[in-house]
């Protein structure tokens, strides 16, 4: 296997570049609504930023390791002579990057037989990144500062800050809204940030104790729940080749949470893949 911590600084490396480029393009091209085109429903967007974005990761990625595979949200799928296969989310939080709320991020995860070993997550507006390889712990690292990170240790559901997100279809969304209702009053507060990769590593470096979600796609956790791992926390995930379509759950945790939420989540029949009428 290719050393890990090697990987973890390909990924680095290319969440860096691929920030930076996203933000100058933001800034050439002015009101972004005027590019923009949707995917699965009228409220899934996709912009000229994300494909530009996953155009350049691809290209460096491919400059850097001109064997391994790459899977991406766009559309990018080449088979791996390595062994390794890049995950990539070029812009997670499509629709806070349209509107200017500055939690979306490039999210990039390098794995090896079905399983994520490496890998890098940026808030593209701070330029804060959250890295991992695996057995190696997950780090942070600012304009200023390198920092290992370490999810909570909260052993009270009810004492529990816990994030979310809500697919594109109708009903799902709908059902996702009764879960919400319904785990409401037995936790802290719950927080809706719009970034899946984001609120994986907000559960790794203790901003929130957990995180679920249903309908995820790879690139929307590879990354994410590597680092939150790797920062402790326990993590409920798909196999990386399941279809987000599904429906399937991602839950990220705190271990002193992890089975107190997952036995909720069991009664409200929301452990499996979401069932919609």
């Amino acid at each position: 296997m290719d050393n890990v911590k090697e990987l973890q600084l390909v990924a680095e490396r290319v969440a860096l570049d691929a920030a930076a480029r996203i933000r100058e393009k933001r800034a050439e091209l002015g009101d972004i609504a005027n590019f923009t085109q949707t995917k699965s429903s009228p409220v899934d967007p996709v912009t000229i930023v994300d494909t530009y974005a996953e155009e350049c990761i691809v290209s460096a990625l491919q400059d850097l390791r001109p064997q391994d595979g790459v899977i991406g949200e766009e559309g990018t799928e080449t088979a791996s002579a390595s062994g390794v296969t890049w995950i990539i989310d070029p812009i997670d939080g499509t629709v806070n990057f349209l509107y200017g709320i500055p939690q979306f991020a490039v999210s990039i995860g390098a794995a090896v037989n079905g399983e994520v070993v490496a890998g890098a997550v940026i808030n593209v507006t701070t330029g804060d990144l959250y890295s991992a390889a695996k057995g190696q712990g997950a780090q942070l690292r600012t304009s200023d500062n390198v920092t290992q990170l370490h999810c909570t240790n909260v052993s009270e559901l009810s004492l529990a800050l816990v994030a979310t997100g809500f697919g594109y279809a109708a009903a799902r969304r709908a059902r996702q809204g009764e879960i919400v209702a319904k785990l409401l009053p037995q936790v802290r507060d719950i927080r809706r940030m719009g970034s899946a990769a984001l609120d994986l590593c907000a559960v790794a470096s203790g901003q929130v104790d957990a995180h679920w979600e249903h309908g995820l796609n790879a690139w929307d956790y590879a990354a994410g729940s590597l680092i939150a791992s790797e920062a402790g926390a326990e993590i409920h995930i798909p196999p990386l080749s399941s279809s987000g379509a599904n429906g399937e759950l991602t839950m990220v945790a705190a271990p002193g949470i992890f089975e107190q939420l997952l036995v909720v989540l069991e009664e409200l029949n929301a452990v499996g893949p979401l069932r919609v009428q």
